[in-house]
């Protein structure tokens, strides 16, 4: 299949590397060109302009960092959507807002176009290795021909509805939970070291017993050895995803207490020079507030 794939960075690259070598023609671009050209040299075709991208696409992927990002690549004269034939599909994997993923579907619809969302679950290493998880969203006349594209790029796909904004919806109260689980791990750690506990094995204690989900594992290993750099998914973005879920509570009338908290937590680590961490990077707030750390996160 001929595919688009636009967005090269911590998750795109893996995703595009998958789809390259499961056989598929692959145009690929990058805002910095370079990482365009790195795929270039396994067998990809590197694009200068969004619309080079979407020429001979019959799907097009926009693995991108935000809703600012991903508006522009999709409008304008020069987009995603004046570009891409009719019956041809975007599917957006990146983490959005409901609203901007409905705007999509609207804009693609008038255009002619298909649109599907399907954001992952999984950090850069799961990308590469094509261990992410899928949530899928889309008419079911749409989503059926992307099922091999999915298939080379996670280890499943969640189809959970026919509506694709519903899947940025899931997505987003995923991230919420992530970054509950980051906050809730911090506080603990720090209340244990402070009291002479060995981080590691509080950890490992956590993670053999009551705690074995991968989310304490791959978070709680992060926490005990502070290691927030190189960011897998940086602070600011978790800022974001924050403030998207909170925005997606008051437009269903739904309190998210807990968001406002994460919202704040974030801020402040960002405010203090810890926007380009690892979202584990919560943690120093926790260890600096129990007196376990005066230096700053950056």
């Amino acid at each position: 299949m001929d595919i688009g794939f636009i967005g090269l960075g911590n998750m795109g690259h893996g995703m595009a590397t998958n789809l390259l070598q499961a056989g598929h023609r692959v145009t690929v671009y990058n805002r910095s060109p370079e990482k365009a050209e790195a795929l270039a040299q396994q067998g990809a075709t590197a694009a200068g302009t969004v619309a080079e991208a979407c020429d001979s696409a019959e799907v097009v992927f926009t693995m991108l960092a935000d809703d600012r990002a991903v508006e522009s690549v999709a409008f304008g004269e020069a987009g995603i959507v004046a570009s891409l034939a009719p019956g041809t599909t975007h599917v957006s994997s990146s983490t959005i807002s409901v609203a901007l993923s409905g705007r999509l579907a609207a804009a693609h619809a008038d255009a002619g176009q298909r649109y599907a969302a399907a954001p992952v679950f999984g950090r850069p290493e799961a990308a590469a290795a094509a261990k992410l998880f899928l949530v899928a969203a889309g008419e079911p006349q749409v989503l059926q021909p992307l099922t091999p594209l999915f298939d080379a790029i996670g280890q499943r796909t969640f189809v959970v509805s026919e509506e694709p904004h519903t899947a940025n919806l899931v997505k987003l109260s995923g991230n919420f939970l992530i970054a509950s689980v980051i906050e809730s791990l911090s506080e603990a750690v720090a209340l244990v070291t402070k009291a002479g506990v060995d981080r590691q094995q509080y950890v490992d204690i956590l993670t053999s017993t009551l705690f074995s989900a991968p989310a304490y594992h791959t978070y709680g290993g992060l926490i005990a050895r502070r290691q927030f750099e190189p960011a897998g998914f940086a602070a600011q973005l978790g800022l974001k995803d924050i403030r998207l879920a909170l925005a997606a509570g008051e437009q269903l009338q739904v309190p998210l207490p807990l968001a406002s908290l994460l919202r704040d937590r974030f801020l402040t680590l960002v405010a203090t020079g810890g926007g380009h961490l690892d979202w584990s990077a919560l943690a120093t707030l926790a260890d600096r507030d129990a007196g376990l750390m005066s230096d700053d996160p950056a």
